[in-house]
């Protein structure tokens, strides 16, 4: 095998390992091994994980930045040796480096931009009851409209009830009491306030 040959086969190696996975994910194929029965479930076997909990790590040396080496070792090695006259030590080290550096800047993007441990998800700022809202679709006696919210600095819609059963119109400020299956069962801002 040839120098041009090995660097070939590394960059085939390195971006069919970056690119099947991309694709089995976006477009939902099912790889052999990718799904173990267990008693009539499914159970899908990640590769990476993209949860991070605080103060953990992820190695530097994993499947993505080793596939990214290799595509980029591969990819400059091979062009090296064949289209220039690069000595071949001197051709190794640069497809080295070259590796190297694709690999820590993808490194970089996945702790730095994906992975991001600043912002944890808190599953008590999700928490419905006591939510302030406003009616955006009336509320019928005994039926279902829909109220418009802000939590977690977005702006979100969901179905409400009145929990008193009685009718609430447009633009009424209300709070959720409760939460259940979906529906916000609502009160009141003023009558709360009175009370």
């Amino acid at each position: 095998m040839t120098w041009s040959g090995f660097y070939l086969f590394c960059f085939a190696v390195g971006f069919l390992f970056s690119v099947v996975p991309l694709l089995a994910g976006g477009l939902h194929w099912h790889l052999p091994g990718s799904h173990v029965p267990h008693v009539g479930h499914h159970v899908h076997v990640h590769v990476q994980s993209a949860h991070v909990a605080k103060g953990s790590g992820v190695s530097p040396f994993n499947s993505i930045t080793i596939a990214a080496f290799l595509a980029w070792f591969g990819g400059v090695g091979y062009l090296l040796t064949r289209y220039s006259d690069v000595w071949v030590v001197l051709a190794l080290a640069i497809a080295t480096m070259s590796g190297g550096l694709g690999a820590a800047v993808l490194f970089a993007f996945l702790t730095r931009v994906l992975m991001s441990t600043d912002e944890s998800l808190d599953p008590a700022d999700f928490v419905m009851t006591g939510v302030l809202g406003r009616v955006s679709s009336p509320i019928r006696e005994g039926g279902t409209g829909e109220i418009i919210y802000s939590q977690g600095g977005t702006r979100r819609a969901c179905g409400a009830r009145s929990d008193t059963g009685e009718i609430i119109p447009t633009d009424t400020d209300v709070i959720v009491t409760r939460f259940e299956d979906g529906i916000a069962y609502v009160q009141r801002w003023k009558d709360l306030a009175e009370d």
